[in-house]
């Protein structure tokens, strides 16, 4: 087993630095994806009536109750070569998704939306409709008063979403592993270096990759309760 005094600047860019680099990589890529798409999705689950809106707030909902290694099964069969969605890909472009950095921000997405969902669902039913209405009768059209109006009153609740889907997306393994595998210097976020590090009994590289993560998710909550205590709306 290595000592960490004794690991060389080649080896603590393989077992700390680019573990650390591809996981704020994925998380941001995937928080970015989670902020637009699931700001757009709480705003019609918060505000329309539509036939199957229960199925969608399920489907949504979904990865957050399933084991994340049944998410990542799913994943496989949805975009392998021979999957519905990556047999289309690989056919265009011979190309497969699997297995690179790409699919695991996807993983990420799927298992970090509902966060984002139904913190900023409940804020923006939190937000009072007359404040709309009133901008409806001044000639505001929907998409400008959700943007200008409903969602600058959600702020708090739309940004707690995107903080807890940043730090589940950093902490993201079993759905990560299963599409990205564990190749070094391609896929191994933190999490699976952590678990690489425990299987192969180098704890002290485990302990201070565990360290690192938690800072990363102690530091980001701490910033979000400074910013949303903050705001005075």
């Amino acid at each position: 087993m290595d000592s960490l005094f004794q690991i060389t600047d080649d080896k603590m860019l393989e077992y700390i630095w680019f573990p650390l680099l591809i996981t704020l990589k994925i998380a941001v890529a995937s928080t970015f994806i989670v902020a637009v798409l699931g700001s757009i999705i709480s705003y019609f689950l918060a505000r329309r009536e539509f036939m199957g809106k229960w199925l969608a707030d399920v489907l949504v909902t979904l990865p957050m109750v399933l084991p994340p290694t049944v998410t990542g099964y799913v994943l496989v069969v949805l975009l392998g070569k021979n999957g519905a969605i990556g047999g289309i890909i690989y056919n265009i472009t011979g190309w497969t998704i699997l297995f690179t950095w790409q699919v695991a921000v996807i993983a990420a997405f799927i298992v970090s939306l509902p966060l984002m969902v139904k913190t900023t669902t409940a804020a923006i039913e939190a937000v009072d409709r007359d404040f709309e209405y009133a901008a409806f009768t001044l000639g505001r059209k929907e998409l400008e008063t959700a943007l200008f109006i409903t969602f600058p009153l959600a702020k708090k609740g739309i940004f707690a979403g995107i903080v807890l889907s940043f730090a589940r997306a950093v902490g993201e393994f079993g759905a990560t592993l299963m599409v990205a595998g564990n190749i070094p210097g391609r896929t191994n976020t933190m999490s699976i270096a952590i678990y690489s590090a425990f299987q192969a009994g180098n704890n002290e590289l485990a302990n201070l990759l565990a360290i690192i993560l938690v800072t990363i998710s102690l530091l980001s909550m701490a910033i979000t309760a400074k910013l949303v205590n903050s705001w005075k709306i």
